[in-house]
């Protein structure tokens, strides 16, 4: 019998963050990850996980006790982290990232620097796996970059895979209701949402359609052709902590049957052969009643146990040729955030990727 390979060691970057501390709590007792570092900045030195914990599911037994240090690049190569959770805000990810990957540290990030970048992975492990050969085109000796897409471009395209050529779409329309924690801490005044809905987030519908386009696009001669479909997106803030709900409305070129349609979306698991622990088995849950998925009954689905947050709920389906309307509502600091880096990062590992860039530190 062979020993199971040890644990990969890994840092949290932004760990008092929201998405940082979604990270904490789904790597916690990792069977393929050990959580060795948390990085924060100087406001956060010296503070324990618990002491910043303001997630409303309990801070993790295992790591609550763990202090944030502030970390640099050559830092964590010294200590041996062999892969990191970016959890940093954009603008300050993109060079930090960048030095991680340069001494060969595997780098899976939920920041927006790299995620157009053409030898960098933007991935959503049902959608496109392949894209994950992106990575060949990588320097010698670096280690991975792997981007994790915008938090409601990621729900929305687990939602689009399984019907996308089923319908062949000449157009998608889209239209966001996105919680505050997408905001992250401390997020938006209270008295700015309140009895409120903001009809405006910077730069978010630019970014769900050029990753969407990305994402469903192809793999040719190494590079990432993007789906030329057209996707028009307008994004608004509601007053709501948790789950991204999103009205999408398809112009079909073509005229498949509902029960099709539906039949595709509920047999659609392709990660169903992967030994994955935070991919959900099925990864898309249709709802068939009248007035589902709401984010407080549905932003938790997933199954196993820790995929929980990681499923994406259908519901609201209306088939009115050309037109495919329906509603998708995910968990946008989960699916669309921690955990849909910390499944890239399974991914990866299952692949064999994780580690080969070691030798340069």
């Amino acid at each position: 019998m062979t020993d199971a390979p040890s644990p990969r060691r890994a840092a949290i970057l932004g760990a008092a963050g929201t998405i940082g501390q979604h990270f904490a709590r789904l790597l916690d007792r990792h069977p393929e990850i050990s959580v060795e570092a948390l990085v924060g900045t100087s406001r956060t030195r010296g503070r324990r996980l618990a002491d910043v914990w303001q997630l409303s599911e309990s801070p993790p037994g295992a790591l609550a006790g763990l202090r944030i240090r502030e970390r640099t690049p050559a830092a964590l190569a010294r200590a041996g982290i062999e892969i990191v959770f970016s959890g940093l805000p954009s603008g300050t990810a993109g060079p930090f990232e960048s030095e991680l990957a340069r001494r060969g540290i595997d780098v899976f990030t939920n920041a927006s620097d790299h995620r157009m970048d053409p030898t960098v992975p933007l991935l959503v492990p049902e959608v496109n796996p392949d894209h994950l050969d992106l990575l060949a085109r990588r320097a010698g000796g670096s280690g991975l970059l792997v981007a994790d897409p915008n938090c409601s471009a990621a729900g929305l395209v687990v939602a689009l895979r399984p019907i996308w050529t089923i319908v062949a779409p000449k157009e998608v329309h889209v239209a966001t209701y996105q919680a505050l924690s997408g905001a992250g801490f401390p997020g938006i005044a209270s008295l700015s949402i309140a009895d409120n809905v903001v009809p405006y987030i910077a730069q978010e519908e630019e970014k769900v359609a050029r990753e969407s386009q990305r994402m469903l696009g192809s793999l040719r001669r190494g590079r990432v052709a993007p789906s030329r479909i057209p996707f028009s997106v307008q994004c608004v803030r509601v007053g709501v902590r948790d789950g991204h709900l999103e009205a999408v409305t398809l112009v079909a070129r073509r005229r498949p049957a509902l029960s099709e349609l539906l039949s595709a979306w509920g047999s659609f698991d392709p990660l169903r052969g992967e030994a994955l622990p935070t991919a959900p088995h099925p990864p898309v849950v249709v709802r068939r009643e009248p007035d589902r998925p709401q984010p407080i009954h549905d932003r938790w689905a997933g199954e196993p146990a820790r995929a929980r947050g990681m499923a994406v709920s259908v519901g609201r389906v209306r088939w009115e040729p050309p037109y495919l309307r329906f509603f998708v509502l995910s968990h946008n600091a989960v699916r669309g955030g921690a955990g849909g880096s910390v499944l890239n990062a399974e991914l990866a590992i299952a692949r064999g990727l994780v580690g080969r860039g070691r030798a340069r530190r």
